[in-house]
């Protein structure tokens, strides 16, 4: 596992489903955690105090992260409380789903606020704080590689921006030791798309392992990138799909 002793990482959306499980594992790997939520504040103290009860400090912020002025708070706050940041996972995301014809101008607005302008937002924020060693990671999907079918124009859109903004962040922060990753889930069981769901036959069809990965799968791959491992990795996905995209 990676050492993260001594670390800060704010982990966005991270109250349920892979945001908390990567919360979770970055606080077992010696970090302290912050976790922002919009609505689920509940969900979100329980896992800071999850995190506590095993030793770890964590906190809970209740921010908009598409909103510039509550990101920057959200990382000043961050800072304040847990002294540093050192880690941001851009976990939160808005799953977007629908016919083209459908497609409406407020569903195309809202999927880029919380898949691409909350990770700008989030990321010009929290550079500010980062020195040497700092780790931007974003969780991004399967369709930056494969659209397997119709109905994905707004997901396949969203990610795919992402990935021009990470290699962006890359690029810019890379001379200050700053690396930018994104971290492409498969079909992950979570309550937003459950192994039993309705679809999950098909999803499962098209991995190369013929089932679902678990949020602890992708919270792994965080840690690793997180960690000294990943000091070499800037600019690119992992992908950790089941082998979505072979």
């Amino acid at each position: 596992m990676s050492d993260l002793t001594g670390k800060v990482a704010l982990v966005t959306g991270g109250s349920r489903g892979i945001g908390a499980a990567i919360a979770k594992r970055l606080a077992q790997a010696g970090a302290a955690v912050a976790l922002t939520y919009v609505e689920a504040a509940d969900r979100a103290r329980e896992v800071a105090e999850q995190i506590e009860a095993h030793g770890g400090r964590a906190t809970a912020i209740q921010a908009d992260l598409t909103q510039r002025q509550a990101a920057a708070e959200a990382v000043e706050q961050t800072v304040r409380e847990l002294g540093r940041i050192d880690i941001l996972v851009n976990n939160a995301g808005f799953l977007a789903y629908g016919p083209l014809a459908e497609v409406s101008p407020a569903d195309l607005d809202r999927a880029l606020a919380v898949d691409v302008r909350s990770v700008f937002l989030a990321a010009q924020a929290a550079a500010r704080h980062m020195g040497d060693g700092g780790r931007i990671i974003s969780v991004g999907s399967c369709f930056n590689g494969r659209v397997p079918g119709s109905n994905f124009v707004l997901q396949a859109t969203a990610k795919s921006a992402l990935v021009g903004l990470t290699k962006g962040l890359a690029r810019e922060l890379g001379p200050r030791g700053i690396t930018a990753t994104i971290v492409d889930p498969g079909p992950i069981d979570t309550d937003m798309n459950p192994a039993d769901g309705e679809t999950a036959g098909f999803q499962r069809s098209l991995t190369a392992l013929g089932r679902y990965g678990e949020a602890e799968d992708i919270a792994a791959a965080v840690a690793y990138l997180a960690g000294p491992g990943g000091r070499y990795i800037t600019g690119t996905a992992l992908a950790v799909d089941g082998g979505y995209t072979v």
